[in-house]
């Protein structure tokens, strides 16, 4: 069965910092990317970061760069989302996914297996 486990989201203020954590299992993880996407109430799911879990690649949104940091544990099937100097326009829930590699990162479509959210709420 596969299981995406999304953890780490709370309630932070302005400038402050969270980690974000993926649990996987369930598919081979070296074969997939994991994406982050964070959907804000009343507008669209958006993507936010990927790693592709074979040779590391990230990318990010460019609202993001410089701000978050996407990291990738084999061992625990794990991957991280650090987010620093957040603002209240982070506020959202932040989705984990995954999908095959050489895949569109950004594009939600592109992703088989999804886990909850976990809500980021960032005060001002």
């Amino acid at each position: 069965e596969v299981q995406l486990q999304a953890s780490g989201g709370g309630l932070v203020q302005t400038g402050g910092s969270l980690r974000l954590s993926c649990a996987t299992s369930g598919f081979p993880f070296d074969d997939y990317a994991i994406g982050w996407f964070r959907q804000a109430p009343g507008k669209e799911r958006e993507g936010v970061s990927c790693i592709s879990n074979r040779d590391g690649s990230t990318y990010e949104a460019d609202s993001v760069k410089g701000r978050f940091t996407i990291s990738s544990d084999g061992a625990k099937n794990t991957v991280y989302l650090l987010m620093n100097s957040l603002k209240p326009e982070d506020t959202a829930v932040y989705y984990c996914a995954a999908a095959q590699l050489n895949k569109t990162w950004v594009l939600i479509d592109e992703y088989d297996y999804w886990g909850q959210g976990t809500l980021v709420t960032v005060s001002s």
